[in-house]
């Protein structure tokens, strides 16, 4: 199978780590921040995303803008940039064609930008895994749970059954 990668940024981390993980096809999620290029320079929260070929793009973008505020400009947009990280040029045209699609289908105007991957720095060890290492934590139950309720009412054969 072949491995691809592609990266997210949008919502917190925790968050965002935790739905991927729940997708069968994801092999690894790596968690903590991304940074592009000027002005997107600076680090912001965010995943980059290791899958093969049991599951597509088109389905990761899809889940990616659902489970996120992908339509709104809050003031929290530094910390939390919504965005689609793409490490090969080729693949800007085929994440922004994909977005495009998502927007006409879905009657949305989504903010989502895509972007260059230029650096990552992991999270501490302490908040990798975070949500399979805390599931009954408040934070878990209040954030993570309601999200991974609406990936699987709609993808619900592309989740792990571990999950």
């Amino acid at each position: 199978m072949a491995m691809n990668r592609i990266s997210f940024g949008g919502g917190c981390h925790w968050c965002t780590e935790a739905i991927f993980q729940a997708l069968k096809g994801v092999d690894n999620v790596e968690q903590g921040w991304i940074a592009s290029t000027p002005p997107f320079d600076t680090f912001s929260e965010g995943i980059i995303v290791h899958y093969n070929d049991d599951i597509d793009l088109y389905t990761l973008i899809e889940v990616h803008l659902l489970t996120h505020s992908s339509a709104s400009a809050h003031s929290m947009r530094n910390k939390y940039r919504s965005a689609v990280y793409y490490f090969n040029e080729a693949d800007k045209e085929v994440v922004e064609s994909i977005i495009r699609e998502l927007a006409s289908k879905n009657k949305i105007d989504y903010i989502t930008q895509t972007l260059p991957y230029v650096r990552f720095k992991p999270n501490a060890e302490r908040y990798l895994n975070y949500y399979r290492n805390n599931k009954q934590w408040p934070f878990c139950k209040t954030n993570i749970d309601p999200k991974l309720t609406l990936i699987r009412k709609r993808f619900g054969r592309q989740l792990r059954n571990d999950f």
